[in-house]
């Protein structure tokens, strides 16, 4: 316990070495921290919004998306007409043709 003291005393002592600022001193450093706290929220600021006005108007002249005008369609199997159940021991070769997707505005594939 005595080091703890010991820890006390000499804090106390270099205490007293420090150049406090004077009340002039430190109402003036508060204000310039202020001052340019709020210079720089203002500069952030209006890039900020330069840049989000700028995009949101980039995004206006892009064509729109929708992802709820898209349609999925099945096409009918070619020929034959489907059977309940393969018959017993053979094996289902028929392929299920591929889906297909309606979306507007998007050039179609060919």
């Amino acid at each position: 316990m005595a080091g703890f003291g010991q820890y006390l005393k000499d804090t106390r002592s270099e205490l007293r070495h420090v150049a406090w600022p004077t009340r002039t001193q430190t109402l003036v450093y508060t204000i310039l921290v202020a001052a340019i706290s709020i210079v720089v929220a203002l500069y952030l600021g209006l890039f900020d919004f330069l840049f989000t006005s700028g995009l949101s108007r980039v995004l206006e002249v892009l064509p729109s998306y929708d992802p709820n005008a898209i349609t999925i369609t099945q096409e009918p199997a070619d020929s034959a007409a489907p059977t309940d159940t393969p018959a017993e021991g053979a094996s289902d070769t028929t392929a299920e043709p591929a889906p297909t997707f309606d979306i507007p505005g998007a050039p179609s594939g060919q």
